[in-house]
């Protein structure tokens, strides 16, 4: 791998309620003892992936670092669009679920290493309705919980919490989907169905257990019913998940086709209610930054 001369730093200032300039300072400073530049931009939600862009276009960067959530990631993934430059994470969000599917650490010091280093997996990436999504969607009572959770004043994992039971209670469970695949169409009945590049959401939930993010196929997850043992056991990342639970179908594409309108959320963010949904996969799209173990 080529030697580091410039770094591209997009700083989300308002991701996960924290103060990111410290974040920077200790960036800025890894860089100037390796003898690299640094250019940093910060997101305002304003033309941000369009004033990424530019900003790639116009230099030769040989990493982006993103400090902020999976929203933040996104958005700097779409920016690149294929010109292969290793993005890394420095995981600094609400929600950072990508971060924990590869196995990115909580220091910061760990995560510079990771950042700078030289091991890069290249991670498969899924078209949903014509949008990047990089980890899980899912439609049903999950997209309603953070739907709730985003009108909420609580955040972190008591935020979640605090709003199950009202969405459990309100919820118009079950679902009834229509699934068509390249050679078959299934009918289903369930609580959510999930699309699953990965194998954990940002709450740390293990839902996709044999999921892998760079082998070529994503899983449908179809949860059947409202069963807090098998629940349970997705928070503590057994393996062994009730198949009268969870259905899960590998695949590369798919189309979904719902009864009625339900909630869908993208990579932690609510979408809105929709009623179709079009999948599919492409395989080693983005360039990663990761450990060795990962």
């Amino acid at each position: 791998m080529k030697e580091i001369k410039k770094v591209l730093l997009v700083v989300n200032p308002i991701s996960g309620d924290i103060n990111k300039e410290f974040i920077v300072q200790k960036i800025e400073k890894e860089l100037r003892q390796i003898g690299a530049k640094l250019k940093t931009y910060r997101t305002t939600g304003e033309n941000d992936k369009k004033e990424i862009y530019n900003l790639i276009a116009a230099n030769t960067f040989d990493r982006v670092l993103v400090a902020g959530g999976d929203g933040t990631i996104k958005l700097v993934a779409e920016a690149l669009q294929d010109n292969n430059i290793p993005l890394a994470i420095i995981p600094a969000g609400s929600a950072n679920g990508l971060a924990l599917n590869l196995g990115i650490p909580n220091n910061l010091e760990a995560q510079l290493k990771i950042a700078l280093g030289t091991q890069i997996t290249e991670i498969d990436t899924l078209e949903i309705n014509g949008e990047l999504c990089l980890h899980i969607s899912d439609l049903g009572v999950n997209a309603e919980l953070i739907k709730n959770y985003e009108n909420s004043r609580i955040r972190g994992k008591v935020g979640y919490l605090l709003q199950s039971i009202p969405t459990l209670w309100s919820s118009k469970y079950p679902f009834e989907f229509e699934i068509n695949l390249k050679d078959q169409k299934l009918t289903r009945k369930g609580i959510l169905l999930a699309f699953a590049n990965a194998k954990k959401y940002g709450t740390g939930a293990n839902v996709n257990p044999k999921g892998k993010i760079d082998d070529g196929t994503f899983e449908i997850l179809l949860f059947k019913n409202f069963d807090i043992l098998e629940i349970l056991k997705t928070l503590r990342n057994e393996t062994d998940v009730n198949s009268g639970f969870v259905e899960i179908i590998p695949t590369k594409e798919a189309q979904v086709f719902c009864k009625k309108p339900v909630s869908f959320q993208m990579d932690g963010e609510y979408i809105g209610e929709i009623e179709e949904i079009s999948v599919k996969i492409y395989p080693k799209k983005l360039p990663i930054m990761t450990s060795n173990d990962t």
